[in-house]
């Protein structure tokens, strides 16, 4: 795939880590490379660049990925509320998982990884971009990660099915 007119911010605390990072994705020919080193700052360059894709660490101070996800996809500053957001961290228990997706996180990878894995990540937030959800208590990527053809309708809850339309 041709990344070279690809805009990704990359915000990651630990130095030598942005910059292995940064270097895989000057490899895969990224167009434009934004770097940051925590949340805060990499809200405010997401806000002033507006990339097409956030790679970020889960795991730094004082903003860490998590709440960073949050900023992109509620503040009423943020450019672009759904752009992918691939979280990166050491850690691959569910509940982490689980956590990432509820707020907002597109893609997760966990490290170690190798230039294949951010690169299918990449391939993969492009081609196949998930619709959005906008609900009270959550906006972000659908969390389903695919439809399933035997489903007749609508509704996707049982207590649904009783309700009047």
């Amino acid at each position: 795939m041709d990344f070279k007119k690809l805009r990704v911010l990359l915000v990651e605390d630990v130095d030598p880590m942005r910059k292995l990072m940064a270097s895989v994705l000057d490899a895969l020919d990224v167009g434009l490379i934004y770097t940051a080193p925590e949340g805060k700052t990499g809200f405010e360059l997401f806000c002033k660049e507006s990339p097409d894709i956030v790679i970020s660490d889960w795991h730094m101070d004082p903003v860490d990925g998590i709440e960073l996800t949050k900023k992109i996809r509620n503040s009423p500053i943020s450019p672009n509320r759904i752009a992918p957001i691939i979280l990166v961290t050491g850690f691959s228990a569910f509940n982490r998982v689980s956590i990432a997706r509820d707020a907002g996180v597109t893609e997760f990878m966990i490290k170690p990884f190798s230039a294949k894995d951010l690169a299918k990540r990449l391939t993969y937030v492009i081609n196949r971009p998930r619709d959005f959800i906008d609900a009270v208590s959550y906006f972000g990527p659908d969390r389903r990660r695919r439809a399933d053809p035997l489903y007749p309708g609508p509704h996707r809850r049982k207590q649904d099915k009783s309700t009047p339309s």
